[in-house]
């Protein structure tokens, strides 16, 4: 398994998502659709899954998405090496056009993400990690991003990221056990990349998301020393299970 080979072939993927999804972007053509749960999905997020697949298919590895989620796990379950992808994290973002909303590329070795990629369309950030080989930030220059130290949650002025739609009763008693915190807030997986670039110190997640929303990020903040964890469990989240929806989880 060629991982620096396999990190190129996601960024490349990424830039081309990004590209579709700013002709959409920037047109106002906002052309969307229900899905099953009736949130919008957008022409932009076709057009990135398009691209997306398009460029990883020449890596013979699987490709798992909510466009496929439907794969069962019959046949999904014996995967060793696969690609986990979300085309467009943040419709909700997307349609409000604050620029929010990312595009995430993971690889997962049997159920733990190895590699992520996480873009920003609109700012041109680029997040990526491979195990073991550290996490990076590409924007104008490439910048490491240094290893965050542990946290300790009795300390005073701890910055939590809460999700500004996804507030909710346990997320909100959580932050009340804390000493003086300060909310920090964003939207799609940049909650997480708050976290890896040293803006935030913990993010707690008492609401449903699938494991496409997680597992790029989950690869990126991983390489700066910082865990996705189960709620009230030292276990972080594995992938590829016959239910793909998360448990809640703390990330810190």
């Amino acid at each position: 398994m060629e991982i620096d080979k396999l990190l190129q072939l996601a960024i490349k993927a990424a830039q081309a998502a990004s590209i579709g999804i700013l002709e959409v972007y920037n047109s106002n053509d906002f052309q969307t659709e229900a899905k099953g749960d009736s949130s919008p999905l957008t022409l932009a997020d076709k057009r990135a899954h398009q691209a997306i697949v398009s460029i990883l298919k020449s890596s013979n590895l699987p490709i798992l998405s909510e466009e496929g989620k439907s794969i069962p796990y019959e046949e999904r379950g014996t995967w060793e090496y696969f690609w986990m992808v979300d085309p467009l994290d943040g419709t909700k973002e997307f349609i409000k056009r604050n620029g929010e909303f990312t595009v995430n590329i993971a690889l997962i070795e049997k159920q733990t993400p190895i590699l992520g990629v996480v873009t920003v369309p609109v700012t041109g950030e680029e997040y990526y990690a491979a195990k073991g080989q550290g996490a990076f930030l590409k924007m104008n220059d490439i910048t490491r991003l240094p290893k965050r130290n542990p946290v300790d949650m009795k300390q005073k002025g701890l910055r939590v990221v809460a999700s500004r739609s996804h507030m909710n009763e346990e997320t909100q008693q959580f932050i009340d056990q804390l000493r003086s915190p300060q909310l920090v807030s964003s939207g799609s997986s940049l909650k997480f990349m708050l976290l890896a670039s040293g803006k935030a110190d913990v993010y707690p997640r008492f609401a449903p998301t699938m494991e496409w929303d997680t597992a790029a990020a989950h690869a990126v903040v991983n390489e700066v020393g910082i865990g996705v964890y189960q709620k009230g469990s030292e276990s972080q989240l594995i992938y590829n299970k016959p239910d793909l929806l998360n448990p809640y989880f703390i990330c810190l």
